[in-house]
Parts: structure tokens; C-alpha cells; sequence
């Protein structure tokens, strides 16, 4: 066996292997990495992560100009977990020389691109328990005396297809992420893209709009479909970006409906709220859901809703419009016109159609889960669903097995079903990290002495 630090011999055995390292699975290794320093030798947890891109990187695609985050800095990676730990967002910018730059900006909300470097700061200080250009192919049960499974070997393979290696672990968590959507008969080209690619698209545009390859000539015409935060700060970003260009926002809805985040609503991102929401019947789980929707999906704050009304309307007054916004309205057609895209915009309430040509069509549609059984091979049958094909999945994140699956497979991201709403954000990401931690520690088995990880490095290096 190989392990991801190079401090374990042939043989030996992770507590813990998590494949993909976002947001939860860096927290879940700063709350690991916290416990080891505090914790003797014999206590320590041994770790690792794979993750398939080369470095850490979060969203990067949509990283824009301006954009804040939707969560308080205080739900950063550890705060809600230990507000005395050295990995802060606060700590982060004490050691940036920033921390009374920010108290005066007077905000919860930092700008996403402060925020990622935070992450990317965190990031380092775990660097020894990560291996980035790595995927996770392949699980395979480790088959005990008695016919138990209490390990699992995972087989990794480097992310050029060459060469492989084979983890054992007691423990996986996955924490896979979510995959850009696109709506049936829709496929990325060249002028069809993701919002999730945005700014890498625009960059090689604008390093060389002539390039075949690519859009032919700067882009004057864009096109957005999609109506929650992310279509917004689309739609507004390629309009401040090209001051020549026209662009189209096209969604269902009669208007971009407003984020709710008043306060008695954003308890359903409350640690408490997770408990009430496990414990709760499917009806009720269901109606939570739907109350509360509004909190988080196809939604946008009012300030953007507001400035993007205002451009619209001083654009009427000015007799030069450039920005037009196809409220209760969608795509019904698209077809390739060579140097650009004509696509067929109907209104709903009357059915009428027009045809407009874009040079782009940028769809801000979301993401969806994957399964996170894929992976699994033979493991994945023992693996417990509901009635509904739901994964069931218990209050500390592993999902329910059956016999003769004994080591522990935990969720994070796709427990919307069984944890709520908070499940794919940052809210109780910190919370999380620390009850899967804890629950690792409860299923240790006797007699298992962990092994010694490298020592973190400096925080802030």
C-alpha cells in the first residue's frame, strides 16, 4: 500500500481517506490537522485526500469582480466549530495585515475573491495530507478472517492516466461536488458555455479574439438564460465588461425573485436546524423545503435586482439600450448561424415568439449532485436507499450499510434529503468537518494507535 504523505510503510492503514478536496473536505482536514496538534501521538488521527485538480481552486470560473459572498465570514472553515482556532478567516487577515482594513469596511461579506484566497491560504497549511492531480477510480472491500469488511482499498490513478497506487483506509468520505447542468438537447461549444467557465472563456476571448478556435472577433452579443444569483452577476458582469456589448437575461419567472436572508429565515442554516431537519418526518422535511427555497435557489440579492433594473431603465431614458431583460420567458430554439447563434426567445403568458442572434449563450442553470455510489464498485450494494432511492444516511454523515460492510463511508454535500437545506453550503461546513471527526474517533477499533502525520506547516506560509 502507498499513502498520500509518505509517512506510513507498505501496509499500514489511513483512519480516514476523503476524495475531492473543496471547501468541506479542507475543513474536514484543518479539524484533523487541529486534533493532531493538540493530541498524543497515540490519539491522532491518520489522514489523507486525493483531489483531481492540480491545485486547490473553488468556483473559480465565476470569481468576478465585485461579487460578494452570500455567508457571514464567521461561517468560514473552523469558526463555528472553534472560534479559537488559528485557521480564522479573522486570523487570515491578521496575518494578510488587513484586519482593521476590513473591520472598516464595516460588512459580513467579504468578496468572493478575498474569500477564495482565504480557502487557498487554508489549503496550504494541510498541504502534506493532500494529493491534487489525483482521482479516485476504483473501491474494493478488504475481506476479514470472519467475512466482515472493516477496510477498503481504494485505488488512485494520477491525473495524466499514468500510473496507479492502492490506499487502504478504515474510512472514506466523499465529498465529490456538484456537476454544472445544462437542460436536456443543450451541449457546450465553443459559443454555448457554463456560467461555471465564464471568466476562463472570456480570458481567452480577450487574449485573442481571432483565434479559430474560439468566438471569432470580440463578443458584442450575449445571451443568459437562468434566474438565480449567478445568472445575475452574469448578466451584470458582461455588460460593465463590454460597454459595447448587448446583452439578453432570459428566464421564466416574471422577475428575478429576491434571496430571502432576513434573519428569522437564515436559521435554517443554523447547526440546530440540522437536528430538527434529521429528526423530522418526510412531510415535514419536504414543507421546510419548500418554505425556504427562496433562501438559497434561483434567487438574487435585491441590491444586484435593484442595480440591474436601474441600468435598464436609464438605458430607456438614454434611447440606447443595451441590456434587455426576457422575464416569463425561455429558449425555444437554438440553432448555429455560423458566425453566431439565432435563438428563439417565446413569451409564455402569449406564446409569441422572436428570434435574436447572440454571439454567446452563457446558460447560469446550476448544478446537480452526482452519485456518490459511482465510485464504489461492489461496495455501492451495500450501501442502504430508501423507498424514494434516496441514500440513507445517519445524523454523524455515513450512509447506512448492511452486512458485510463494517468501515464507514461518509457524504459530504449530496444529505439535502436527510440534513437540509444547509447540506451543499458553507453554513455548517465547520459544524460538519467536526461531528465527522468526532463520529471517526467513536469507530476507531480497539487497539488501533494512529499513526504519526507531518507536522503542519506555519499557518500563514
Amino acid at each position: 500500500m502507498t499513502d498520500i504523505d509518505g509517512t506510513r510503510g507498505p501496509g499500514e492503514t489511513l483512519d480516514v481517506l476523503g476524495v475531492g478536496f473543496g471547501p468541506s473536505n479542507l475543513a474536514l482536514a484543518l479539524a484533523v490537522q487541529e486534533h493532531n496538534e493538540r493530541s498524543p501521538e497515540s490519539a491522532r488521527v491518520a489522514a489523507g485526500f486525493v483531489e483531481q485538480q492540480a491545485a486547490f481552486g473553488w468556483h473559480r470560473g465565476m470569481l468576478l469582480e465585485g461579487a460578494t459572498m452570500q455567508v457571514s465570514f464567521l461561517k468560514d472553515l473552523v469558526t463555528m466549530r472553534d472560534p479559537t482556532s488559528p485557521r480564522s478567516f479573522l486570523n487570515y487577515l491578521q496575518g494578510q495585515g488587513r484586519l482593521a482594513d476590513f473591520i472598516n469596511t464595516k460588512t459580513m461579506f467579504p468578496s468572493r475573491v478575498e474569500f477564495h484566497d482565504y480557502l487557498e491560504w487554508c489549503a496550504a497549511d494541510v498541504r502534506h495530507l493532500v494529493s491534487y492531480g489525483t482521482r479516485a477510480v476504483a473501491v474494493h472491500p478488504v475481506t476479514g478472517p470472519d467475512g466482515s469488511v472493516e477496510e477498503l482499498d481504494v485505488v488512485l490513478r494520477d491525473a495524466t492516466g499514468e500510473g496507479t497506487r492502492t490506499v487502504r483506509t478504515r474510512n472514506l468520505v466523499l465529498a465529490t461536488g456538484l456537476v454544472p447542468w445544462l437542460p436536456p438537447g443543450v451541449e457546450r461549444s465553443e459559443r454555448i458555455w457554463h456560467n461555471s467557465e465564464l471568466l476562463h472563456r472570456l480570458r481567452a476571448v480577450d487574449a485573442d479574439p481571432s483565434d479559430p478556435s474560439g468566438v471569432s472577433g470580440a463578443p458584442r452579443r450575449f445571451l443568459v438564460v437562468g434566474a438565480g444569483q449567478s445568472a445575475a452577476e452574469t448578466t451584470e458582469h458582461l455588460h460593465r465588461r463590454y460597454p459595447d456589448s448587448e446583452v439578453r437575461s432570459v428566464f421564466s419567472r416574471y422577475g428575478y425573485s429576491p434571496a430571502d436572508d432576513t434573519s428569522f429565515a437564515n436559521r435554517i442554516f443554523d447547526p440546530d436546524a440540522v437536528d430538527h431537519f434529521y429528526e423530522a418526518p418526510g412531510d415535514v422535511k419536504q414543507m421546510l423545503m419548500d418554505y425556504h427555497a427562496n433562501t438559497n435557489y434561483s434567487v438574487v440579492d435585491p441590491e444586484l435586482i435593484q442595480s440591474l433594473y436601474r441600468l435598464a431603465y436609464q438605458e430607456k431614458v438614454a434611447g440606447t439600450q443595451r441590456l434587455h431583460v426576457h422575464g416569463a420567458s425561455r429558449v425555444a430554439g437554438m440553432r448555429d448561424a455560423g458566425d453566431d447563434i439565432d435563438v428563439d426567445i417565446e413569451f409564455l403568458p402569449t406564446g409569441e415568439r422572436e428570434t435574436v442572434s447572440s454571439d454567446v449563450v452563457v446558460y447560469a442553470t446550476g448544478y446537480r449532485p452526482i452519485d456518490p455510489t459511482s465510485m464504489l464498485g461492489d461496495v455501492g450494494g451495500w450501501c442502504r436507499r430508501g423507498d424514494d432511492g434516496e441514500l440513507l444516511v445517519e445524523r454523524d454523515y455515513r450512509i447506512t450499510t448492511t452486512a458485510p460492510l463494517r468501515a464507514g463511508v461518509y457524504l459530504q454535500g449530496p444529505t439535502e434529503h436527510t440534513h437540509g437545506i444547509s447540506s451543499t453550503l458553507l453554513s455548517t461546513t465547520a459544524v460538519r468537518a467536526g461531528e465527522i471527526l468526532a463520529s471517526l474517533e467513536l469507530r476507531r477499533p480497539a487497539g488501533i494507535t494512529a499513526v504519526r502525520t507531518v507536522p503542519a506547516a506555519p499557518v500563514g506560509s
